[in-house]
């Protein structure tokens, strides 16, 4: 992967439909042999993106730079960049080898270069031994590596996938994004990766683009998106957060956060996002991750369990503040320990590293992972 060497770049790029505006100000690019995924709910503009990057629609205004070269007006055919949608659109009566050979006929290649080539990525796909058989006799995950070797054959600049795992139960899904990881790796053509799916994209991304009604909030890796969002959408929407409206009580070495229950929460200074106030009095959000905090019989505040989920190796503690704010933590299980029942006061605590301050207040406090329309809205 070399971010220094943009294989698509996105410059000041709108994309408007009358009055509406599907896409403001993207201006991003991504690096040849990465794994880039752009990530958000139904709605936030991603794949009006990626249509921009394929030539399926073209930018109201700015440019789309592919090997440098401005294809904002280039139609998707004559575009050296390859797309795998849902439904992966195989020609059901050609075998998997003719499938996957469409591409390089269409070229006139010579039947030994097709050979070559096909038998190459059936290959990377592991699926020579399927090369004869029919669209409808492979599995799911199957039909989708035919359709990624088709995609692939031709070596495209960037292999642009929409939402390709959406159709696949659980356990295939999450196999899958493994082995789509595998395969970008030894290919070594660049993924640009649409999806909806946070799980999908921290597994998968060497970086991703968050959006969020049409503007990009932030572009960094996972761990960094996880980590150190840049705004409170971000924090809500990768992974399961607690978040805690307060003022800033005081300043300095460090931060403290006054929330609005009382409890005082003491941030070091490196950890508040950029834009969050830092005067005495601004309003901030504290975001703990539920596995960064423990429980115990004294800590930072205490709480009052209202529900105790097993999850196999961890449980899920939900519990109340002081002011009824809902907060979570998440624990490994314990054998030594009785679990938490809801009625228990309990106490939790922190490592001095985990509040991470964020500028403004949520529309919804305390966890993000037990509110249905919160959830709903992020959806």
């Amino acid at each position: 992967m070399d971010v220094n060497d943009p294989v698509v770049a996105l410059d000041h790029v709108h994309k408007k439909y009358g009055s509406f505006t599907a896409v403001h100000e993207a201006n991003f690019s991504i690096g040849r042999g990465e794994f880039f995924a752009m990530l958000g709910p139904s709605g936030c503009g991603k794949t009006t993106t990626l249509k921009m990057i394929a030539g399926f629609e073209q930018p109201t205004s700015g440019r789309v730079l592919l090997e440098g070269q401005d294809v904002s007006q280039v139609p998707p055919h004559k575009r050296n960049v390859n797309t795998v949608f849902q439904q992966y659109a195989l020609f059901p009566h050609m075998s998997v080898f003719d499938n996957v050979a469409f591409g390089p006929r269409s070229k006139k290649l010579s039947d030994s270069e097709v050979k070559k080539r096909v038998t190459e990525m059936l290959h990377v796909v592991r699926l020579d031994e399927f090369s004869e058989r029919k669209p409808a006799q492979l599995s799911g995950g199957q039909q989708q590596r035919v359709a990624l070797a088709r995609a692939l054959v031709n070596l495209p600049s960037a292999l642009l996938l929409d939402e390709p795992l959406a159709a696949l139960d659980l356990k295939l899904r999450e196999a899958m994004q493994i082995e789509l990881k595998r395969i970008q790796r030894e290919v070594g053509i660049t993924f640009v990766f649409v999806t909806h799916d946070q799980g999908e994209a921290l597994t998968m991304s060497d970086r991703i683009a968050v959006m969020s009604e049409g503007r990009v909030e932030q572009v960094g890796t996972p761990e960094n998106i996880y980590a150190r969002p840049e705004s409170l959408f971000v924090a809500g929407f990768i992974g399961s957060a607690n978040l805690l409206p307060g003022v800033i009580a005081s300043s300095g070495g460090e931060l403290v956060v006054e929330l609005q229950g009382g409890n005082k929460i003491a941030v070091l200074a490196n950890n508040v996002a950029p834009g969050a106030s830092h005067e005495t009095g601004g309003r901030v959000t504290v975001m703990l991750r539920p596995e960064q905090i423990s429980l115990g019989q004294q800590g930072d505040i205490t709480v009052r369990v209202t529900d105790s989920v097993f999850q196999g190796s961890s449980v899920r503690v939900v519990g109340r503040m002081n002011d009824n704010t809902e907060i979570t933590a998440l624990v490994s299980v314990d054998p030594s320990h009785k679990t938490p029942a809801p009625g228990d006061n309990l106490y939790m605590s922190w490592h001095p590293q985990a509040p991470y301050v964020l500028d403004g207040w949520p529309d919804t406090a305390g966890s993000n992972s037990t509110n249905v329309d919160s959830i709903e809205a992020t959806l």
